[in-house]
């Protein structure tokens, strides 16, 4: 994984807007019609070139494939895990903002009718079944197509997002949850492996994480889970993120960074990503004034948000990362995203592509004002 050696490196959280001819695929496979295989994945790998391609000229040094080819996490795990199923029985995957929907109740009901109408939808599930990793053949084209982008730009370095392994449905199968869970990270480590086995640096996306620390017991199972998956993987090729579900709201019910570090820094990863920028979380600097960053390990704070089409200014980005290097020291901060900017596939995701973009190159712009701060040239 490479560090801030002699500036600031700049990344992002993974998913990106998908171009509307690949779109319009996955609406199709989303009906049950019939989709040549050979046309989604033309579709995919034009897209992931083009995608790439902008990341580098947007001043992204480490890159990705924008996660054009995954419909959304809950259709990624049908798709990859045997044992899921979409079920009525199972449970809403809003249900984990229940606390900001009761809060909010007319903003919310405006939201989900406006901004939740994604590709496939968010379909409860349920684990009716053993739980089995399905996707090699997904994950090699996902691997093919971003080692054929990369051919075609400059960049430091490149990842790919995982899922991380959490409950994805109500349990109908395992004697427990706890059962169930380590079964879904041995089942997703064929994929963690493979990605690093291709030459790149995994990111466990595990938005969840940040729930967990409200029931420390079962944080702990997760984050054993995770560790459990990760086995014989380079803490060097792993990179961690977790954030707080949903985009643009409140969030006054987030749970704060000092909450959950000590579940975070327990986790086998190289670096760390969380949300740093928006107005809710661009104090939990502070965490590190008391809590030390372990050694061999970098942090990602996010420094663009994905919860606004605001473009953050690149002295303000400038100011948190040299806040953030003073205190864990230069060359263990890169900056990042929030988020994701279309963790599910839409036609109209909340933040513009054009925005996103923009958001980049004032990220880009923000960390060479940082760097030349921090290394005076």
């Amino acid at each position: 994984m490479k560090r801030s050696a002699n500036r600031i490196l700049t990344t992002h959280t993974g998913s990106l807007a998908r171009p509307k001819p690949l779109l319009d695929l996955m609406v199709a496979k989303a009906r049950g019609e019939a989709v040549d295989p050979a046309a989604y994945n033309e579709r995919a790998r034009e897209a992931v070139a083009e995608v790439v391609r902008k990341q580098a000229e947007s001043g992204i040094d480490v890159v990705n494939d924008g996660e054009q080819s995954k419909a959304g996490f809950y259709v990624y795990a049908v798709e990859r895990l045997g044992g899921l199923e979409p079920s009525e029985a199972g449970v809403d995957p809003r249900a984990t903002w229940q606390e900001e929907v009761e809060a909010f109740p007319e903003y919310y009901q405006q939201y989900f009718s406006q901004n939740m109408q994604r590709v496939g939808g968010t379909k409860p599930l349920v684990v009716s079944g053993p739980i089995t990793y399905k996707g090699q053949a997904a994950v090699q084209a996902d691997i093919a197509n971003l080692k054929t982008a990369l051919a075609g730009v400059s960049v430091e370095e490149a990842f790919m997002p995982s899922l991380g392994p959490r409950m994805f449905g109500k349990n109908l199968y395992y004697k427990s949850n706890d059962e169930c869970i380590f079964a879904t990270g041995e089942a997703m480590r064929e994929e963690y492996q493979a990605i690093v086995d291709a030459g790149f640096v995994v990111q466990i996306d595990d938005p969840w994480l940040a729930e967990g620390y409200k029931d420390n017991v079962a944080a702990e199972v997760h984050v054993d889970a995770i560790n459990h998956a990760l086995r014989g993987i380079p803490q060097e090729k792993v990179r961690f993120h977790t954030c707080y579900g949903i985009n643009e709201g409140p969030r006054i019910h987030d749970a704060q960074l000092r909450d959950y570090i000590h579940l975070l820094f327990k986790i086998n990863a190289g670096a760390y990503s969380f949300e740093g920028i928006n107005p809710r979380h661009q104090h939990d600097w502070h965490v590190f004034e008391d809590v030390k960053l372990p050694e061999g390990k970098a942090i990602i704070p996010g420094m663009v948000s994905h919860a606004s089409n605001i473009v953050e200014h690149p002295e303000l980005i400038a100011d948190m990362l040299v806040t953030y290097a003073k205190l864990v020291g230069r060359e263990n901060v890169m900056a990042g995203s929030d988020c994701g900017f279309s963790s599910q596939a839409t036609f109209t995701p909340e933040v513009h592509p054009t925005v996103v973009w923009a958001k980049f190159q004032a990220m880009a712009e923000g960390a060479r004002i940082a760097s030349k701060r921090l290394w005076g040239s």
